[in-house]
């Protein structure tokens, strides 16, 4: 049947169409259908583990630049390629990389508990890889070059005014006298400090340090380092994350400071008590 429009002569009065009101839909449902959920982490891995850890730096807290960055090498916490992320980052960071290994390594204990150990194995094996390759570039590098380079800084900011003169020679020849002195216990020492591992073992290798030496006091050293992080979150979860995050390096740091004063006492030993005696009239 055909409609014409109103107000046409000879035209049918249009025929009223009922129209139905649209079902009202439940906004939620809708929602809940089109979301999509993020898919679960193989490692276990979460978003506000990646961020807690982020948060826990504070060079990640004030340079973004930093903060990006971490926020790349976490992210690999979250896929599959997790074990291999740590390795690399544990490899690079030991000869040049800003990052340290240590942030990774939380996350993923975090992920998995049950392979917290395996995971600090990782680490392990990979940072010790890559110290020995910063040391070996160290050794081809050499003392002299080092000692050269740092006289030529040094005559090149004499326009600084005498207080804020480095002189960087004398402190770089100190510190290569230290190492070479001390050998393993410098090394260890250094690979319980909070410092960057890179700059002992680009350090070790100008001064010479025996290759066995450097080997044996990383492996322990560093072991020691990544196993108590893996051991801890085994056993304590995420009470450990919160002490690791603020305490741990301080720790470390009390470890070491503990080490060193054993070392000299054991060096002075004779000097020290004999200058006790006569202090104190023994």
């Amino acid at each position: 049947m055909t409609i014409f429009p109103s107000g046409v002569a000879g035209a049918r009065p249009a025929v009223p169409v009922q129209v139905r009101p649209h079902p009202q839909v439940n906004s939620q449902k809708v929602d809940a259908l089109d979301t999509n959920p993020k898919p679960e982490s193989p490692t276990g891995v979460t978003d506000e583990i990646i961020h807690g850890e982020v948060q826990a730096h504070w060079t990640a807290r004030l340079m973004r630049p930093m903060r990006r960055l971490y926020e790349w090498v976490l992210h690999w916490a979250e896929t599959r390629y997790a074990g291999t992320a740590l390795a690399a980052v544990a490899f690079s960071e030991a000869v040049w990389f800003p990052i340290p290994a240590d942030p990774l390594l939380v996350a993923l204990c975090l992920g998995k508990p049950k392979r917290s150990f395996w995971y600090a194995l990782n680490c392990t094996f990979w940072s010790t890889f890559g110290a020995m390759l910063a040391m070996l570039v160290g050794t081809m590098v050499g003392e002299e070059r080092v000692l050269g380079g740092m006289a030529w800084i040094d005559q090149h900011l004499t326009w600084l005014p005498a207080c804020l003169h480095l002189d960087l020679e004398r402190y770089a020849r100190m510190a290569l006298d230290l190492f070479r002195h001390w050998g393993f216990w410098a090394v260890a020492v250094a690979a319980l400090s909070p410092i960057p591992y890179k700059v002992f073992a680009w350090i070790a290798g100008f001064a010479g340090v025996h290759w066995l030496t450097f080997l044996a006091a990383t492996v322990i050293f560093r072991k020691f380092r990544y196993f108590v992080i893996g051991g801890l979150i085994y056993k304590y979860g995420e009470r450990a994350r919160r002490f690791i995050d603020k305490y741990f390096s301080l720790t470390c740091a009390a470890i070491m400071a503990v080490l060193v004063l054993v070392l000299v006492a054991v060096r002075y030993k004779a000097p020290l008590w004999e200058t006790l005696s006569k202090l104190f009239g023994g």
